[in-house]
């Protein structure tokens, strides 16, 4: 198996990747630098991925995904956690769960409350408004963990897809006994289109929802009790999907 290697933007070239190309992928340590935290205290948060609940809306009735979901308003200043509500895609984005509230567990309190939390939302959130400008954000975060006990499975089961949001965030939180996964972005009206390996933990794709199409391929077990887990966040100005005024 060939393990393309991350393309990965400098810090300083953010905006401009994001302007000039709709993607870009920074390594973990200009995450931290980004957020304003240590890779210690992003890796306090690794451990609530143990304490994800079922996704019980699969389609193909699978049990290999586990996961937790809550929302978030980013004024600019502060970040705000909404009243628990479901998730909501259209089937125009999501053709295999579109359509669908999704109520899912939401993302534990200590885990929001842990610093790295609302700083990497919120400076990611400023990243956003760097490109589009400054604008209250409405935030989904979605804690992902796909496990491989049955064989191989599908991080996205939806395929090559976009979100139906303004930008989407996709951090790799870890990887234990797995391979496979590659990550792909297509130019949604173009030719252009990259495939990579997030291998590292807290690696970050930020992407342009309107300019480019992703997904990831699926894992198979190496050994034992194998998973992938991720942080996918998105950011969509005005309302969260299906509250459009």
């Amino acid at each position: 198996m060939t393990t393309y290697a991350p393309p990965f933007t400098e810090i300083s070239a953010l905006t401009h990747a994001l302007r000039a190309s709709g993607y870009a992928l920074l390594c973990p340590q200009d995450v931290c630098a980004l957020a304003g935290c240590t890779l210690a205290e992003l890796d306090a948060l690794a451990p609530s991925w143990d304490d994800l609940a079922p996704d019980n809306y699969l389609k193909d009735g699978g049990r290999y995904r586990r996961r937790r979901h809550s929302c978030f308003i980013d004024d600019g200043a502060v970040l705000a956690q909404t009243p628990h509500r479901a998730h909501w895609q259209p089937v125009e984005y999501n053709a295999l769960h579109g359509g669908m509230h999704r109520l899912f567990e939401p993302v534990a309190p200590a885990t929001v409350a842990l610093p790295a939390w609302p700083r990497l939302l919120r400076a990611l959130g400023d990243a956003c408004s760097a490109v589009k400008g400054a604008r209250p954000w409405f935030v989904e975060a979605h804690q992902f963990r796909i496990d491989t006990l049955d064989g191989i499975r599908r991080p996205t089961p939806e395929g090559a897809h976009r979100d139906g949001v303004d930008f989407v965030a996709v951090l790799l939180v870890g990887r234990h006994h797995v391979k496979g996964g590659e990550t792909r972005v297509f130019e949604a009206a173009g030719p252009d289109g990259k495939r990579f390996t997030m291998l590292e933990p807290w690696t970050l794709l930020l992407l342009d929802d309107a300019r480019v199409i992703h997904e990831s391929t699926p894992i198979q077990p190496v050994g034992e009790n194998g998973y992938r887990d991720t942080l996918v966040l998105t950011w969509r100005a005005h309302a969260f999907q299906g509250e459009d005024a």
